[in-house]
């Protein structure tokens, strides 16, 4: 027994928290900071300078408009969180599946020698949360049919979640080209006003269709790739707590560890697989 509890308190030291600032997600910043060079590239080839593209009155009506709509479509709570959902974008996901596996792993041979209340004393120093809290729910829940039935809920919920943040800005992304095109509408409006001085037809008609570019870089080069990007980010968090729901059902069935292991490396992609092999 003393052996076990030197073990167990060995276990929770290796998996301390540490803390560790956000490290940013290069790949995305890399991919704005081209798409946007790539636009304004575009735009000086033409030869026009680039200050004829700052129109006020179409950035006005375009980005104040796609706000508005935001508004309109999305309830406050649920815009709240997707706007959080953006700004947690900027930093890189961090979890390695592998060392995951082998922390369940080793949750895993504890849980077969003493039983699940053995982990109890580790599970505040567990490092990923969703494990922690599986864990947690492993241990106070003895039905494995409603510990499975709590757990696959709290997987596919926040499935929906992501689902409804990517949908705010891709709903978003759909109205912002429209709003482009009515503040060109409105600017056409304004130069027809002024037909008759034919020297400022082609300017007003060139500064009309600015507000059209504004939506159209607005839906193409932000709202609808970080729309994108959270369902790719939900697809990558949802095959690791299918992960993680495997092993602590697995865990809480008394299963052998390397039966475990066995199960859970083919949650590992085959760049990791050959990394956990090695």
């Amino acid at each position: 027994m003393a052996t076990s509890e030197v073990a167990l308190a060995r276990l929770a030291d290796a998996h301390e928290p540490v803390r560790r600032s956000p490290r940013l997600d290069i790949f995305l910043l890399i991919g704005i900071a081209i798409a946007f060079g790539a636009a304004l590239i575009g735009l000086r080839s033409t030869g026009v300078n680039i200050a004829y593209f700052l129109q006020p009155t179409g950035a006005v009506m375009v980005l104040g408009g796609t706000f508005g709509v935001m508004l309109i479509t999305t309830p406050r709570h649920a815009l709240i969180h997707s706007l959080r959902r953006v700004a947690t974008l900027a930093s890189a996901s961090e979890t390695d599946r592998a060392e995951l596996i082998d922390e369940i792993v080793e949750y895993a041979k504890h849980a077969r020698r003493g039983g699940l209340l053995a982990l109890e004393p580790i599970l505040p120093k567990v490092r990923n949360p969703l494990l922690g809290h599986a864990l947690e729910l492993a241990v106070d829940i003895s039905n494995h049919g409603e510990l499975r039935s709590v757990l696959e809920t709290e997987l596919h919920m926040a499935e929906r979640q992501g689902e409804a943040d990517a949908k705010t800005l891709e709903v978003a992304g759909g109205f912002a080209p429209t709003l482009g095109i009515v503040g060109t509408v409105v600017g056409l409006i304004e130069v027809l006003r002024g037909f008759s001085n034919l020297a400022s037809v082609g300017y007003g008609i060139g500064t009309a269709f600015v507000s059209t570019i504004y939506g159209l870089a607005l839906a193409n080069l932000f709202l609808l790739p970080l729309a994108h990007r959270i369902r790719a980010r939900v697809t990558e968090n949802f095959e690791t707590q299918e992960l993680i729901l495997e092993g602590v059902l697995s865990i809480a069935d008394s299963v052998h560890p390397s039966i475990i292991r066995m199960r859970l490396v083919s949650f590992l992609r085959k760049s990791e697989t050959q990394h956990d092999a090695a």
